[in-house]
């Protein structure tokens, strides 16, 4: 079964609405986000209403008091009649050199624990040496990585995901977790709709736990990571904005133990091919 998903039309919504629905979203009161951004509740009311039309500054203000996606901002902006503030340069410009460079430190200090770096349709732009050590683990390509999708890997048979010892459960939080992230990613939204819904939906229900492990099979036996997020705070670009390093933390010392010596292993290995 395909996910069903709704259409993705860009409707000429009033900005005041537009920040009605994002304060109501985030449950703040008029009171509450006048008094964040140091404007009157009177003014805001008149924004909200279309009988005041927001300089830049103050939408700039209400937009991250909001904590509002840059694309949403963008959308905010022109619908106000400015131009769109934010961009979204390619991860490979000169001004993202320090981004860069963030992200090969922290992929590298997470060894030997597998960190991944996702962009905003779940596509793997970077990976660190225990990544491709737990692939190589599995019997999955080494390089599959250069050219994965973390989305349909785990959720299309053949890939990450069949080597799940809970399979349904991660299968149904990842699927819930895109599924909402589509809902203002039109590009992700035909990537989900093409993929199987998960049948561990149920499962999940209003049972689930606080903490959920990735347990994986291997030929070591049972592996159990903990996974973390890294974020880049204040972004102001868009493919910045997008970015997240998702880190498998060995959830027991049996773990810590395979994946250490899967990644000294691939060490030795690339230093005697080099």
């Amino acid at each position: 079964m395909n996910a069903h998903l709704p259409p993705h039309t860009h409707t000429a919504t009033p900005a005041g609405q537009q920040l009605r629905q994002l304060r109501r979203q985030v449950g703040l009161s008029q009171l509450d986000l006048a008094l964040i951004t140091g404007i009157s509740q009177r003014h805001l009311s008149c924004i909200e209403t279309g009988r005041a039309r927001p300089s830049p500054a103050t939408l700039h203000a209400l937009l991250m008091a909001l904590d509002a996606p840059l694309e949403q901002c963008n959308n905010l902006f022109l619908a106000a009649g400015y131009a769109p503030r934010y961009g979204a340069l390619p991860l490979t410009s000169p001004s993202l050199e320090a981004i860069r460079g963030a992200i090969g430190h922290v992929l590298q200090a997470n060894n030997p624990a597998p960190a991944i770096v996702l962009g905003s349709q779940w596509q793997v732009m970077a990976a660190n040496a225990s990544t491709a050590a737990l692939f190589a683990l599995l019997g999955l390509p080494v390089d599959a990585a250069d050219d994965l999708n973390l989305l349909v890997t785990l959720l299309q048979p053949g890939g990450l995901g069949d080597h799940l010892l809970n399979a349904d459960e991660i299968r149904a939080l990842a699927w819930q977790r895109a599924f909402r992230e589509a809902l203002e990613n039109p590009e992700l939204a035909a990537l989900l709709a093409g993929l199987p819904k998960p049948s561990g939906l149920a499962v999940l229900g209003n049972q689930a736990p606080p903490l959920v492990m990735t347990r994986i099979d291997s030929p070591e036996g049972e592996l159990s990571f903990l996974s973390t997020f890294t974020t880049f705070g204040m972004p102001l670009d868009i493919t910045v904005a997008s970015l997240r390093i998702e880190h498998l933390i060995p959830a027991d010392p049996h773990t810590w133990q395979v994946m250490t010596q899967a990644y000294e292993h691939s060490m030795r290995t690339s230093a005697s091919v080099g």
